[in-house]
C-alpha cells in the first residue's frame, strides 16, 4: 500500500482539497480529526495537558477549551513543545494503526492529511507529498478574511509558520489553489489518476 502526504500552509485551502479527494473516493485521514479525538474527557493526552497547563484549561463539562489553549500556545514555543510532547505519541499511535487497518483491508493508497509534515520530517518516509500552495499576498488576504485578522495580525501567524515555499520545494505535486474550484478540482482528479495508476 502506498501512503501519500496533503500538506500546505495556513489558509490555502487544504481542507478543501482534502474534501475533494475523498469525493473521488480517495481514502483519506486527517490528523486534525484524531488530534480531536486524543483529547476527549478520559484520554491520556487531555488528562497530560491538564496537568501541563492547568485544570482552566477545560469546560465545566469536561472538555478541552480550544481556543483558551490555543491562545496559550501560540507565542510560546515552550508550551507548544509541551503541547506536542502531550498528544503527538498519541496521534502517532492512531495513525499508525489507520495504516495498517489500510494495508489489511487492501486498500492501494492512503493519503494523510496533516498540517505539519513538513515540519515534524513525516514526507520522506511517504510515498509522495501533495502541498496546497497559493501566492503569498493571496493567502495574507485568505486568511485576514477568514480569521476576522487585520494585516498585522494575520502576518504574525504566517510568520510563526514554516514558509510554504519550503513545503513547495519538498512536494511531488503542488496544488495551485490561486483560482476557482473547478480549476483546483482538475488538478485534484489528475494527481488522483497519478496516484491510482501508481498504486495499481
Amino acid at each position: 500500500m502506498k501512503w501519500y502526504g496533503l500538506t500546505g500552509g495556513i489558509a490555502t485551502g487544504k481542507s478543501t482539497v482534502s474534501r475533494m479527494l475523498a469525493d473521488e473516493n480517495a481514502h483519506v485521514v486527517d490528523a486534525d480529526l484524531l488530534a480531536r479525538e486524543v483529547v476527549e474527557p478520559g484520554q491520556p493526552a487531555l488528562v497530560a495537558l491538564i496537568e501541563a497547563f492547568g485544570p482552566s484549561i477545560v469546560g465545566d463539562d469536561g472538555r478541552l477549551l480550544r481556543e483558551k489553549l490555543g491562545a496559550i500556545v501560540f507565542q510560546d514555543p515552550a508550551a507548544r513543545h509541551l503541547l506536542e510532547r502531550a498528544t503527538h505519541p498519541h496521534i502517532g499511535a492512531r495513525t499508525s494503526a489507520l495504516l495498517q487497518k489500510a494495508r489489511e483491508d487492501g486498500l492501494p493508497f492512503l493519503i494523510y492529511d496533516a498540517a505539519l509534515i513538513v515540519e515534524k520530517m513525516l514526507y520522506p518516509a511517504m510515498d509522495g507529498l501533495i502541498v496546497v500552495s497559493l501566492p503569498f499576498d493571496l493567502q495574507l488576504a485568505r486568511l485576514m478574511a477568514r480569521d476576522g485578522l487585520n494585516e498585522s495580525q494575520a502576518q504574525a501567524r504566517l510568520d510563526a509558520q514554516l514558509p510554504l515555499a519550503e513545503k513547495v520545494a519538498v512536494a511531488d505535486w503542488v496544488i495551485d489553489n490561486s483560482g476557482g474550484l473547478d480549476e483546483t478540482r482538475a488538478q485534484v482528479t489528475e494527481i488522483l489518476r497519478q496516484l491510482r495508476s501508481r498504486s495499481s
